[in-house]
């Protein structure tokens, strides 16, 4: 039969049944149909990297197309040898067996012999690179022959293909860095040729290379895969987010991508996906209603399904971003049912963690604190890596100043003192060191004396206090030092732009939960948001709006 007439057939052909029937009716095939036949086995009967029916390696017609590769490989064309052997990796054939060493052996000894075009030596490093094992030898081999070629005119196939072996061989890229160089350069120049896979794999290889030099190339693949976004597999999504964490990019575009995205897919998505989008909403401070609220209906949905890893990257950004989604009340209730069941199954750590966040959004978990406070956990915190360290310990510590604080109908065992942070200067956010100055300055102005005011101050309640300032019973104003005749006790709070989420005016958890705190614990709290301030351009309007905010009920100031 014709070639391209076998090629035409046995593409129209839907089942291993009837490639299997077509193929028995023929007397004779060339090595590449045969490896044409085997890929395209390959591509009716693989899903999802794993066999749909095992038993068809043990089919009559598929192991007279075997015996053919496996004892006349030397007789093979390069195209028929490299196909083949693609195939045979994609349907999951042991490597150890003795086609595949007959084949390996072949492609080793053509690419010796320098035998092997660019689109073979392309061929051959995908299937090395998809086995459990491949030998570094060859890959080595490959990229070294690569290297002879102009670079120029490869293709995105080739590109990509280049990168995932430099990853495999090469350690931080530092022994073929001038070959990465090269590369980089070309990639740049393709980056609007790339599919969402090759996108994928070259920000995936980049982070792996670690190419933090490679700025240009970096930011044009990541504004190049927001027109992406709905085309990504949950694998190659994983790589692009964690490209966008280990690079330090932040694009609007790009969150509005995910945003038009991921509440119509979300049901689709695999939680590990979804576990890496919070993350990377967390990490870079995004609070996205469209994405939070799809998440908090797929974790009401869902969450019998999850891991406790994954429960815990669903809630926790809720609570570091300050959020509660409309469906929070059933969000708190399936997350509480889940606990019930699974408390036992969570790391000590992760359900720390995960509880230290419900607090932080005034989600009380009252039943579970007794098991918190207990001296057992306790141990087996401080048995786990990272132990008791300054940031568990104030997370014990909030929880319990919540249930003291927010909750004091809570009857359970309390955390004993020694758990308990008294200050924890190294955990304050301090202020935005320009905005503090100008609100400084402006209060000088007002109060004409420095030790009418204090900041950074610490108080036995583990907060610290940005600026203090504290009156007599008349309303006066009291020098900062004095203890003695103090009436009532006003918290500044200066909250620059990273005490808030990303490109808004709310307030992060570990803020709301300070000043509610300082509020219960007798101060007067004062927020100081940057978004007032910014416009107040000379100290006297500063002094203004000072006045107004912390002595609402005296005159202004006089001219």
């Amino acid at each position: 039969m014709d070639e391209q007439l076998f090629f035409r057939k046995l593409d129209n052909l839907c089942t291993s049944k009837e490639i299997f029937y077509f193929l028995s009716s023929l007397e004779v095939m060339s090595d590449t149909m045969a490896s044409r036949a085997l890929q395209r086995i390959s591509e009716v009967e693989v899903d999802d990297n794993s066999l749909k029916n095992p038993g068809l390696l043990e089919n009559d017609v598929f192991r007279a197309l075997c015996f053919q590769f496996e004892f006349e490989s030397s007789k093979l064309s390069n195209t028929g040898l490299l196909n083949a052997l693609q195939a045979l990796v994609k349907l999951c054939v042991d490597p150890q067996s003795t086609l595949m060493t007959s084949l390996l052996s072949e492609g080793e000894e053509r690419l010796g012999r320098g035998q092997l075009t660019d689109e073979h030596l392309c061929a051959l490093g995908e299937s090395l690179l998809e086995l459990e094992d491949p030998s570094c030898a060859m890959l080595e081999q490959i990229v070294n022959r690569m290297q002879e070629k102009h670079t120029e005119r490869w293709s995105p196939r080739k590109i990509a293909m280049v990168y995932k072996i430099l990853q495999v061989t090469v350690q931080e890229g530092k022994k073929c860095q001038n070959l990465l160089n090269r590369l980089n350069s070309v990639t740049l120049h393709t980056v609007s040729q790339l599919s969402p896979n090759f996108t994928s794999v070259i920000l995936n290889s980049l982070v792996v290379l670690h190419q933090t030099r490679a700025v240009s190339l970096v930011t044009a693949l990541c504004k190049h895969s927001v027109k992406h976004v709905p085309y990504f597999t949950d694998h190659e999504l994983v790589n692009v987010l964690e490209a966008f964490l280990f690079f330090g990019q932040k694009l609007q575009i790009f969150t509005e991508a995910l945003e038009r995205h991921v509440p119509k897919s979300i049901c689709t998505m695999h939680p590990q996906t979804v576990s890496k989008l919070m993350h990377y909403c967390c990490k870079k401070m995004i609070l996205s209603k469209p994405i939070f609220d799809a998440v908090a209906e797929d974790f009401i949905s869902s969450a019998d399904r999850l891991t406790t890893d994954q429960i815990a990257a669903y809630i926790i950004p809720f609570g570091t971003l300050n959020y509660l989604p409309p469906s929070a009340s059933s969000l708190f209730r399936k997350l509480e049912a889940v606990l019930h069941t699974r408390l036992r199954h969570f790391q000590p750590h992760t359900l720390l963690n995960l509880l230290h966040s419900c607090v932080l959004i005034q989600r009380y978990p009252i039943n579970f604190l007794p098991k918190i406070f207990s001296p057992y956990f306790l141990l087996k915190l401080q048995a786990q890596p990272p132990g008791l360290n300054t940031v568990v310990m104030s997370q014990l510590t909030q929880l319990f100043l919540t249930v003291t604080l927010e909750y004091p109908f809570y009857e359970g065992p309390k955390l004993l003192s020694k758990y308990q942070l008294k200050a924890c200067p190294a955990l304050h956010s301090y202020p935005d060191v320009h905005l503090f100055k100008r609100v400084k300055t402006g209060l000088l102005y007002l109060l004409k004396k420095r030790i009418y005011f204090a900041s950074e101050v610490s108080t036995p309640y583990f907060y610290v206090v940005d600026i203090e300032i504290k009156l007599d019973e008349e309303g006066f104003v009291l020098p900062a030092a004095q203890l003695e005749e103090v009436h009532r006790r006003i918290a500044l709070c200066v909250d620059g732009k990273t005490r808030f989420c990303a490109h808004s005016h709310n307030l992060l958890g570990e803020e709301a939960i300070k000043q509610r705190h300082l509020q219960l614990l007798g101060y007067e709290v004062v927020q100081i948001p940057f978004f007032e301030i910014e416009s107040l351009r000379n100290t006297r309007k500063m002094a203004d709006y000072l006045h107004k905010k912390i002595f609402p009920c005296t005159h202004g100031l006089s001219n």
